[in-house]
């Protein structure tokens, strides 16, 4: 195969940045109150994304200018390294418990969530699998059911912290490369149908998921309890009308809306720079995803197809839930928004996937 290289495509660059800045800029907004409050500094919350922004950087102009073949080499190492982190995080003591779940690995306020890596780990692997099983995949049993059956024991692992939503997007990606791959419609259908009932008695079996779900449906019923983010957030939305309130000047922030650095930052962005500025970020992310499956058809095999479409994947999943559950369309679920949201490793991690992905765009034919 030619490795002849050209230039990575600058729609993505340009998209990537965008967002990124646009990030940095209302995590501060979002932040500043809770962040003097805690801590005494306005900034807190921002220094350190800024940091690991920098790092995010750096790691992806890096593997920008790295084959993305050598992904391939590594990738059933990586997730089965994946895999022993996710077993680890659940062992008490070892585990750190956040927001409920037990799912980072670290010290103090420094942490890393094996499951966010499971996402890239997984669609790298499925990548590598099915380009090399490609014609199999029509079957059932033979190319089917082994990438289901890894993929399923991943979300069982990310279950148990327990964590829904992070395991929704990785198999919301894991799903999309397999169909990607040639998996017939009529499987994906009829496993979908078992999925939906799976999902009902992981929904039943927990309380607080239930609970969730009433309070999408009405958030009213309890607007205290359940349905108290889902409130405070369409009353974040609702001010910003077609211009906003202008940058910095969310009301919801001051301590009514809980988290809004994190998986309620569009609310405040929405709040602050009304619809033109929802509007505008989400055509970042459209050309992003535009860019990305521009890049898949284009890749010159089939392992950098796929791997361009799993990390297309995750971010496509990921903003859709996002955004879906602060406009009150899905149930709560602790998703963030990808490059946007306040959040350290997921941000550097993320940006290195982009780093791959650029690197697929400049191998295309």
């Amino acid at each position: 195969m030619a490795k002849a290289r050209s230039a990575p495509d600058l729609w993505m660059i340009v998209s990537i940045l965008l967002i990124l800045t646009i990030g940095l800029v209302m995590v501060y907004s979002a932040s500043a109150v809770l962040s003097y409050n805690e801590f005494g500094d306005a900034f807190y919350y921002v220094k350190r994304q800024l940091l690991f922004a920098v790092l995010g950087i750096g790691a992806m102009f890096f593997m920008m200018n790295t084959d993305y073949w050598v992904w391939k080499k590594g990738s059933k190492l990586g997730l089965l390294i994946c895999f022993g982190l996710l077993i680890l995080v659940l062992i008490p003591g070892i585990g750190v418990v956040r927001g409920g779940a037990r799912s980072w690995l670290g010290i103090s306020s420094f942490g890393i969530q094996p499951s966010e890596f499971m996402k890239l780990a997984m669609v790298v692997f499925l990548a590598r699998l099915l380009s090399e099983r490609q014609d199999q995949i029509t079957s059932f049993t033979k190319g089917l059911l082994p990438p289901l059956g890894i993929m399923g024991a991943a979300f069982g692992l990310i279950m148990l912290q327990p964590d829904l939503g992070t395991g929704a997007v990785m198999v919301g990606a894991s799903i999309i490369v397999i169909y990607s791959a040639g998996a017939r419609l009529a499987h994906l259908g009829s496993l979908a149908l078992i999925g939906v009932a799976g999902l009902i008695g992981l929904i039943l079996a927990a309380p607080y998921r239930l609970q969730r779900i009433t309070a999408f449906m009405d958030p009213w019923q309890d607007p205290l309890g359940a349905g108290y983010q889902a409130i405070q957030s369409l009353y974040a939305i609702g001010p910003g009308g077609l211009v906003g309130l202008g940058l910095g000047m969310s009301r919801q922030k001051y301590n009514y809306l809980p988290e809004p650095q994190t998986d309620f930052i569009f609310s405040i962005l929405a709040e602050e720079l009304g619809f033109i500025g929802g509007m505008s970020i989400i055509v970042l992310f459209l050309i992003l995803v535009w860019r990305g499956m521009r890049t898949a058809i284009t890749a010159p095999d089939s392992f950098g197809s796929l791997l361009a479409v799993g990390i297309t994947g995750i971010i496509a999943v990921q903003v859709l839930i996002n955004i879906g559950v602060v406009i009150g369309m899905l149930p709560v679920t602790g998703i963030t928004l990808p490059l946007v949201s306040y959040g350290g490793s997921s941000l550097t991690l993320l940006l290195t996937a982009l780093g791959v992905l650029l690197n697929i765009s400049r191998y295309s034919r």
